[in-house]
């Protein structure tokens, strides 16, 4: 439209970072990734062959198979939350992506989010943070109204570990809420029950608005072997639940079919009879495009040395179409690029923190660190973030934030005020928020851009992230500082007391560093994803097209209205 203006972002790589820098950064990116893909090709193994084989003796699809079925062809399954669990046993045993799979499919078109049980790992039981997992997923699903698709195949609670699944807020029983806010908010959620669907997995798929039973399917609130113990009675699982039951008695299930692949088939033409994506409607006549700066190059713009620069700028210019892109009020709070580009054709919302100096317009001749946010900056970006809020658009935030100005004069200029006024706003918007954690994410500058506590749809974290309140060197300091001088030097005087000093200085370093690690970030769900940079860009058109696939929830102004348009006008310097 006419009032966007959308300009040119970005230059020639060999313009701004010199080939053995690109090289460096690209080789080593290259290893961090190939490290990822491992990871995610052992988790998404399940508990190996043998458990796949038998799943397959018994003539079933394993979870990831059935997604494989059920998706269009030649698009990518985003898988989220891959992580939970990482690392973790549980006894001798390990619950791979914590027994569930959990992903934006596109089928028949349409984004749907897919939750499966992984019937490799314990029948598809729920371990720990299983059922965090999946409402988290179900919360993604209902922040954009996509239809959700529950792929069921699960024995319940994995009983060992039921005391830290069962009871609490967010234990197994708010899954159950989570299906019927979804069924409040008239989100479409369809289930196929491929077998065991014991306790809380036969009660998951009951709300859904169609439930599929093949022949090997049953729901029981409890299974044979208890009311076998309990009534002396000699039955089976299907006897008691299947579909003979539950199709053609109870009617809590809709249409009994022979087989997975059937189920499959008749979830795929369920997703087809929905409404098509609004994507294309507010395209306002444009087309898809690649960037025009090559997003290839993002592997190489990333020093993984945290305290090394990188130009904000050209990474915004490797993930906007045709590399155009709308500064927002760019006089103003320069250690912030904020503005409006598209990301396969649909207008979104990008927040961006710039790395190294400006000048410091308080302070003239002088400079100041980006990475940090300041009065202007926390400003601008409220006002933005009001106005995407108030015009429809999606925002993204691509945090690299040290955290807030600090000091006499931060406090004399009201950085609490501010940062209030920012924080308010992104707790209240209901436009749809992502947050992209690039390398560090400290202090409470993690929470003001839009971090997981402040409930963006999705956060992911690049392989080079970090989320922490200090460094691990720094808050070695801070948990000595008594025992410290001026100058952080160690006091003692004690050859003995001055080695003890010095080693639980190392030892608290070390394990803070290894808590920043972010692997445990996402095995905590801490972060919803990691990906490498190479992976943004399509991230991204995830973003864009799901964000704007349901129509009628919430109000999207044409671009001519926008209350952006006024920000601009008032803000622009006067000739």
């Amino acid at each position: 439209m006419a009032k966007v203006p959308l300009i040119p972002i970005g230059r020639p790589r060999e313009a701004f970072l010199d080939a053995a820098s690109f090289e460096r950064n690209r080789t080593g990116m290259a290893a961090l990734d190939q490290a990822l893909q491992q990871k995610r090709a052992k988790i998404a193994e399940g508990w190996g062959a043998e458990y796949v084989a038998r799943v397959h003796k018994k003539g079933k699809l394993t979870a990831r198979e059935r997604i494989e079925r059920l998706k269009d062809e030649g698009t990518r399954v985003f898988e989220v939350l891959t992580f939970v669990n990482h690392g973790r046993k549980f006894g001798k045993l390990e619950s791979p992506a914590a027994g569930v799979v959990t992903a934006y499919v596109k089928v028949a078109g349409r984004w749907t989010m897919v939750i499966a049980n992984d019937n490799t790992v314990a029948s598809g039981s729920w371990w720990p943070l299983s059922p965090e997992k999946i409402e988290r997923a179900q919360q993604m699903a209902l922040r954009l109204r996509l239809p959700v698709v529950y792929l069921v195949d699960c024995s319940g609670l994995y009983l060992p570990e039921q005391s830290a699944t069962f009871p609490g807020r967010t234990g197994a029983g708010h899954i159950f809420k989570m299906n019927s806010l979804l069924s409040a908010a008239g989100v479409p959620q369809i289930a196929g029950v491929f077998g065991d669907c014991i306790a809380g997995g036969g009660y998951m798929p009951i709300i859904s608005d169609r439930v599929y039973m093949t022949e090997q399917a049953y729901m029981v609130i409890a299974g044979a072997a208890l009311i076998k113990g309990a009534k002396s009675l000699h039955l089976s699982s299907l006897d008691i639940g299947g579909p003979e039951v539950h199709v053609h008695q109870s009617a809590c299930a809709d249409v009994r079919v022979p087989d997975d692949e059937t189920a499959l088939a008749l979830i795929r033409a369920d997703i087809e009879r929905l409404p098509s994506s609004g994507a294309a409607f507010y395209r306002h006549g444009a087309e898809p495009a690649e960037p025009q700066q090559p997003t290839a190059e993002l592997a190489g713009l990333f020093p993984q040395d945290h305290r090394m620069t990188y130009d904000a700028d050209e990474v915004l210019a490797r993930v906007v179409d045709r590399s155009l892109f709308w500064e927002f009020c760019p006089e103003r709070g320069r250690e912030m690029v904020v503005g409006i580009g598209r990301v396969n054709g649909l207008y979104m919302g990008f927040v961006a923190n710039r790395q190294g100096v400006i000048d410091d317009p308080e302070h003239k001749g002088r400079k100041k660190p980006c990475g940090i946010l300041y009065k202007e900056g926390i400003a601008k970006l409220a006002a933005f973030s009001r106005a995407c809020n108030d015009d429809g658009i999606p925002l993204v935030w691509l945090q690299d934030i040290s955290g807030f100005d600090i000091g006499v004069e931060a406090e004399r200029l009201g950085l609490l005020g501010y940062g209030s006024s920012l924080i308010y706003s992104n707790s209240t918007n209901t436009v749809p928020m992502f947050t992209v954690l690039m390398r560090k994410a400290s202090g409470a500058g993690y929470y003001a851009l839009a971090g997981l506590p402040y409930e963006p749809v999705v956060q992911l974290s690049t392989v080079l992230a970090r989320q922490s309140v200090m460094e691990g060197r720094t808050l070695a300091i801070a948990a000595y500082n008594t025992k410290l001088d001026d100058n952080f030097e160690i006091l003692a005087q004690d050859p003995k007391e001055r080695a003890e000093i010095e080693a639980g200085m190392r030892d608290t370093e070390a394990r803070i560093e290894g808590d920043m690690s972010p692997y445990k970030s996402a095995a905590q769900m801490d972060t919803d994803e990691l990906v490498s940079t190479g992976e943004l860009r399509q991230w991204l058109e995830l973003f864009a097209e799901s964000s704007y696939q349901s129509i009628g929830y919430r109000r999207l102004k044409n671009p001519r209205i926008w209350s952006l348009h006024d920000h601009a006008a008032l803000w622009e310097p006067r000739a």
